[in-house]
């Protein structure tokens, strides 16, 4: 029996295609069997990774600093329209991830950071009110330095080659969302069917040579700013 490995699970929607994969693509019951899933958002997973409480996960990008990781990750090559500031609100952080909170910094933004399926409600219920003043982070650094932006890497301490495994057959383009799937979120998150395919189309995963570059200048600037991943 395969010894188990624990992968902690972002429960968001722009995850929703590789738990599909997951889901559908790990034939082996023996290795289904050998994966135990825990579910949580950005910043708690970050901080059960660090404490080595979990074995692999998509871990903030602020928290990845010489973390081993695969050239996975959870990227925005434009608008993203759930990594959200509204300059209009008081300051504040969302204590859900702490990557979020850092760019609203690096990017010298003041008011609320907002992230995360609320976020993504947010944006397509005000999105055409002329009086709600809404910065979409990931646009504001793509326009700053013309790079997409990384706000999750696939980090693991331990299974290496089970994480490859079950990572390198996974292409975003070939995942259909079963309807029934789509009808869950829909229902939990308050976001019509519709706004959530079209969301993920903005959502990808592949870190090529680009989104290393924005990741290592993402870092550089958080070091120098006296921004780092306490925990």
């Amino acid at each position: 029996r395969l010894s188990i490995m624990i992968f902690s699970k972002i429960d968001f929607i722009n995850l929703l295609p590789f738990h599909i994969y997951i889901k559908k693509n790990i034939k082996s019951n023996q290795l289904k069997s050998s994966i135990e899933y825990k579910k949580s958002y950005p910043s708690v997973i970050t901080n059960n990774f660090k404490k080595r409480k979990i074995h692999s996960a998509f871990i903030s990008s602020i928290g990845s600093r010489n973390e081993k990781h695969l050239d996975f990750g959870i990227i925005a090559r434009n608008q993203v329209d759930s990594v959200l500031m509204l300059p209009n609100k008081k300051p504040k952080d969302d204590f859900q991830s702490k990557t979020s909170n850092a760019l609203a910094k690096v990017l010298d933004l003041k008011g609320e950071v907002i992230i995360g399926d609320k976020a993504l409600k947010f944006f397509i219920e005000n999105k055409n009110n002329k009086d709600v003043k809404i910065i979409d982070l990931a646009k504001f650094w793509q326009i700053k330095y013309k790079l997409p932006f990384v706000f999750a890497v696939l980090c693991y301490n331990k299974y290496e080659n089970r994480l490859k495994q079950i990572t390198k057959n996974f292409d975003k383009k070939k995942i259909k969302v079963p309807q029934y799937i789509l009808e869950q979120y829909s229902n939990r998150s308050g976001i019509s069917k519709k706004d959530i395919l079209e969301y993920l189309k903005k959502i990808d995963y592949d870190i090529g040579y680009k989104e290393k570059r924005a990741l290592k200048l993402f870092l550089k600037l958080t070091k120098e700013k006296g921004i780092i991943w306490v925990y």
